[in-house]
């Protein structure tokens, strides 16, 4: 488990912190601080109320709440987001309706989940040829029959 620190901002008042919704759950469900309306075809960043101070070789994921994609068609944008370890404005929330209705959220209500992660850094090396593989340079469903 890791320790990341939050900061309550001024409109995030009386808001609830992100926070598990079950001991099996794998996101800490976060709330919207603001009430908004998305049109279908829509897209807006979501204030959260809060910033937080992610640990060096960490990164928190921003992902949707499957209810609300399944019955509103309401999904995260860049999904999974990234809020980086060095990053310590509000957290926001891209939201964006792809379904065929208006969505309305009050402020408090339940609008994604935060999944804290491990980051693994790469060193690239350039080369004028890769190794070869059975795939070879195959792309999108080059695998299937």
């Amino acid at each position: 488990m890791i320790e990341i620190q939050l900061k309550r901002l001024p409109h995030g008042d009386g808001l609830p912190m992100p926070a598990y919704a079950s001991r099996g759950a794998a996101g800490m469900d976060v709330v919207t601080a603001e009430d908004f309306t998305l049109r279908p075809g829509e897209r807006m960043a979501v204030p959260s109320g809060f910033a937080i101070a992610i640990p060096e070789g960490y990164e928190v994921q921003v992902r949707p709440r499957s209810g609300l994609a399944l019955k509103h068609g309401i999904t995260c944008l860049n999904t999974p987001g990234t809020i980086d370890s060095d990053y310590r404005g509000e957290v926001k929330i891209i939201l964006a309706n792809l379904g065929s209705e208006p969505f309305s959220a009050l402020r408090g209500e339940r609008i994604a989940q935060l999944v804290p992660a491990p980051v693994q850094r790469a060193a690239l090396t350039e080369l004028e040829e890769l190794d070869e593989t059975e795939r070879g340079s195959g792309g999108f469903g080059s695998t299937g029959t």
